[in-house]
């Protein structure tokens, strides 16, 4: 009875350990599959285009520091308190119709006055007075704005001339089309609300882009393919009718 008993055992050992052989083999093609699929998912995300051909993520293409820091909202607190900040600036101007100058003026008033009773009463309450930073530009500061300056004057001046001196008249059609736009929009708003609105859109889009960024560039990638198809249509019935360009085409 002994035997039998034992070799019902290994018996049920072999059984036993077969079992978890193919459970081990099971668990390492699956975790082997998984992660050839995630593998997968990676570099197709990798190859996957981007709006405007972008090959680098947007927080980069933006510098990468402080200021895409609060442009993309990774302090919500500092990117919620500027965008407050501006708003009740543009409420002051636009909606209580304050004037630059004066709110400039009460601006300073107040900070002087603060700073003025706070470095008096210091030595009474026992406090430090206020430190003030030192704000001086250097001379190389001033000669690298003056050069930044100067390359985008002599920029726009060097466009302008080539705008208006009609030797590529599509750069022209172009050009009046853009201020044509910009006119038609300036009449709409205000210079203040504009601006707000500019700066709404620049401080708040590459968040919700990169948010919703694969959706996005699907919806920017068909649309830039439907405004290229215009722009042919438009290019091979108006513009290549045009004597200037048809002979620029030829050349």
């Amino acid at each position: 009875m002994m035997s039998e008993s034992e070799e019902h055992g290994s018996l049920l050992e072999k059984i036993g350990d077969k079992i978890g052989d193919k459970i081990h083999e099971f668990k390492k093609d699956s975790s082997s599959s998984s992660s050839d699929d995630d593998d997968d998912k990676k570099s197709h995300k990798s190859k996957k285009k981007h709006l405007f051909g972008r090959k680098h993520p947007l927080h980069n293409v933006l510098g990468g520091g402080k200021a895409a820091d609060l442009v993309m909202w990774r302090d919500k607190q500092k990117s919620g308190s500027i965008l407050g900040g501006v708003t009740v600036i543009w409420l002051l101007f636009e909606g209580i119709g304050y004037h630059l100058l004066t709110f400039l003026c009460h601006l300073l008033i107040i900070f002087l006055t603060v700073s003025f009773v706070w470095s008096n009463a210091a030595s009474f309450i026992n406090r430090s007075p206020p430190k003030f930073p030192e704000v001086i530009l250097s001379e190389t500061q001033c000669m690298i704005i003056a050069h930044v300056l100067r390359k985008e004057i002599n920029e726009a001046f060097i466009t302008l001339q080539s705008v208006a001196s009609g030797k590529d008249l599509k750069t022209y059609l172009k050009s009046i089309g853009i201020l044509w736009f910009i006119s038609i929009i300036g009449g709409c708003f205000s210079f203040l609300t504009l601006s707000y609105t500019i700066f709404l859109m620049a401080y708040t889009l590459p968040m919700l882009y990169e948010k919703y960024e694969d959706e996005v560039d699907v919806v920017g990638e068909k649309a830039l393919i439907e405004l290229k198809k215009q722009y042919a249509v438009f290019d091979e019935k108006v513009l290549s009718k045009i004597p200037m360009l048809a002979d620029k085409k030829q050349h």
